[in-house]
């Protein structure tokens, strides 16, 4: 398989090269040149296949031209040695977990098979891989825990100071050995941009050896789909018109349900829920894509105010709005929304969202009730012990911290706080790097 990117000004690349570059050298993101669809026998017997089965189903439809099967089928039975239940709130209306990895958020899935990936393409070099990855939240914990005292690669996270939780923050922030977290007096949109400037910087690039594990990657977002199949595996062979809707802040989450989509798993729609950060829901109301600052809320890790993985969306869908629309919905939850949605589910279902989830909740129970033939399950992104800041006022009660999570509460903070200059970042990097 090809791989070619989003501004096609670069030329094709190797999966390897992919997986090494991250961002494509004319600055866009790689997509497979082709995406098949899973033949017919694979749906005849999904629904019998248990989660490993099915995602090694999938990776071997994508990638199984580039890595032997053996290989293959190692890098995904270990990443996903954790439970992904589909768990019914109430009549026609699921949500896929996704938070029983080591971290307890969605992106262990994404972070641990591209580790696995980037090990075994890197396995015969001399010279060290810098991972370079920009978070909200969840996508640093997950990189720096998946990549963390891998031989060959030092991970370099940057995140915007005081805008991710305490606990968040202390799963990237106390690992330290090879992994170095740098607190950016900015926003998201910041962080993603030095690294995006980092990739396209020739001198930087001789020096340094870099790649991505944000999801402008396409080894950390391809694995994503997986669990597409999964949950609508265990929703059963009889069920008709599934809508699926994904709390979205880069969109790589949305992005890989419909390249899932496009590989024929029978998801009728998606839902592009997001927060007050409305870029993309503006879009298909109103067909103008206008990048803007991000506003800080309680659902940060859906902070971004110029998603990258527009660009593959877009891409998918040959820059036709109309296609878009024909797939998509867009939602969108204020943060007086999220906190009341999380209130009463919990009050009403017995059932505890995080702040991400709350908005996937909102937009799909919304959908259900103006069209009843349908079912559908949400995407719950992280446990919401993780955002009690927010989850305990809203519930009136305390949460209990899990195990997962209660290892990082005793760590030390250890930071690099840099402005949003880019040259700064880029001597820094060299400095630490060289």
């Amino acid at each position: 398989m090809r791989y070619i990117s989003t501004n096609g000004r670069s030329p094709a690349g190797s999966l390897k090269e992919v997986v090494m570059r991250g961002l494509a050298p004319d600055g866009g993101l790689y997509m497979p040149e082709r995406i098949s669809p899973m033949p017919d026998a694979f749906f005849r017997q999904m629904y019998d296949m248990d989660l490993q089965e099915t995602a090694f189903s999938v990776a071997s439809h994508l990638l199984g031209e580039d890595i032997p099967t053996s290989d293959l089928k190692k890098m995904v039975y270990d990443t996903l040695d954790f439970p992904v239940p589909l768990v019914q709130i109430h009549h026609r209306l699921s949500t896929l977990e996704l938070f029983h990895g080591p971290t307890m958020a969605f992106k262990d899935i994404g972070a641990r098979f591209m580790a696995r990936l980037l090990g075994y393409f890197n396995r015969h070099e001399q010279q060290e891989v810098n991972v370079l990855v920009a978070t909200s939240g969840d996508t640093g914990s997950a990189v720096a825990n998946g990549f963390y005292k891998v031989p060959g690669i030092r991970v370099v996270v940057l995140y915007p100071e005081g805008m991710v939780t305490p606990l968040q923050e202390k799963q990237f922030t106390t690992l330290g050995e090879n992994i170095t977290a740098v607190e950016v007096k900015g926003t998201f949109d910041d962080c993603q941009r030095m690294v995006k400037q980092a990739f396209s910087d020739e001198e930087l690039n001789r020096l340094v050896k870099l790649t991505s594990a944000n999801s402008i990657n396409w080894a950390r977002l391809m694995p994503q789909s997986f669990y597409y199949f999964w949950g609508v595996a265990q929703l059963g062979k009889k069920t008709d018109n599934i809508t699926c809707a994904v709390p979205s802040g880069n969109f790589g989450n949305l992005c890989s349900g419909l390249i899932a989509k496009k590989m024929h798993l029978p998801i009728k729609r998606f839902i592009a829920a997001t927060n007050i950060n409305d870029i993309v829901p503006k879009y298909i109301e109103n067909g103008h894509y206008q990048p803007k600052p991000s506003v800080a809320t309680v659902a940060n890790a859906m902070d971004v105010g110029n998603p990258s993985n527009f660009a593959r969306i877009l891409e998918l869908y040959g820059h036709s709005r109309e296609a878009i629309c024909a797939d998509i919905e867009g939602y969108v939850c204020t943060d007086e929304e999220i906190r009341t949605t999380i209130g009463e589910v919990y009050e009403r279902q017995q059932y505890l969202l995080d702040p991400h989830g709350a908005v996937g909740y909102k937009a799909l129970q919304d959908h259900l009730y103006k069209h009843p033939e349908n079912t559908g399950f949400f995407i719950e992104t992280a446990h919401p012990a993780k955002f009690r800041e927010t989850v305990e006022p809203a519930i009136r009660q305390k949460i209990p911290l899990p195990a997962n999570l209660s290892r990082f509460a005793g760590g030390i903070k250890q930071t690099e706080k840099l402005s949003t200059n880019f040259d700064i970042f880029k001597n820094f990097l060299i400095r630490s790097c060289v």
